[in-house]
């Protein structure tokens, strides 16, 4: 019987663990299949993850996604989506996902240094504005082509050991905006106190 577990890990990467030592941390774990609340938040904060597919003989390929807070969604107890904006036209995630549905999602939150790794299958779906309505974010100044569905299969948390903290500008403006104001009330008082 295959499980989320046999998703994670091959029989290689099992005999890996083994040989290695790890494989009793593995075995009988409660691996996550469903997005939870928590997982939903965390995505609800995300803009920016990495998408890995793999052509039909096995070959990778890693394209980093964009866009707002939030814009990969969440569609289901087991379903995640995201809208695919124009980018580089090579369109490889496009011409793997036709022959291998196979795929990863990887997101960094580097503010928080949390590490959240998805496994599933993706799907292409073109003309489809009911579902583009749910995905794109008319502020959002990207033209989107279509969207990408993501059927999760097991999912994980990593320790978010060697993550460096680095912040996006909207995480830093609060910090920013509270300094640059404490400066324009000192400059108001040196020239208060040069006036005087």
């Amino acid at each position: 019987m295959s499980g989320p577990e046999d998703v994670l890990f091959s029989p290689a990467v099992k005999a890996e663990q083994e040989r290695l030592g790890s494989r009793p941390m593995f075995e009988g774990r409660d691996w996550k299949t469903e997005i939870t609340d928590d997982l939903r938040q965390f995505l609800d904060a995300i803009d920016t993850f990495f998408f890995a597919t793999a052509s039909a003989d096995g070959r990778p390929y890693i394209q980093h996604r964009g866009g707002p807070p939030g814009f990969l969604k969440t569609i289901g107890t087991h379903t995640l989506a995201f809208a695919d904006f124009a980018g580089n036209r090579q369109y490889i995630s496009l011409g793997h996902l036709k022959e291998n549905d196979r795929a990863h999602i990887f997101i960094l939150h580097f503010a928080t240094q949390q590490r959240v790794k998805l496994w599933g299958r993706a799907r292409v779906v073109e003309h489809d504005p009911e579902l583009m309505e749910r995905l794109v974010d008319p502020a959002y100044k990207a033209r989107p082509q279509r969207a990408i569905v993501f059927t999760l299969e097991a999912w994980d948390v990593n320790c978010n050991q060697h993550i460096i903290a680095r912040y996006s500008e909207a995480e830093m403006a609060p910090a920013v905006n509270k300094l640059i104001a404490r400066i324009r009330e000192l400059e108001e008082e040196v020239a208060r106190l040069k006036a005087g």
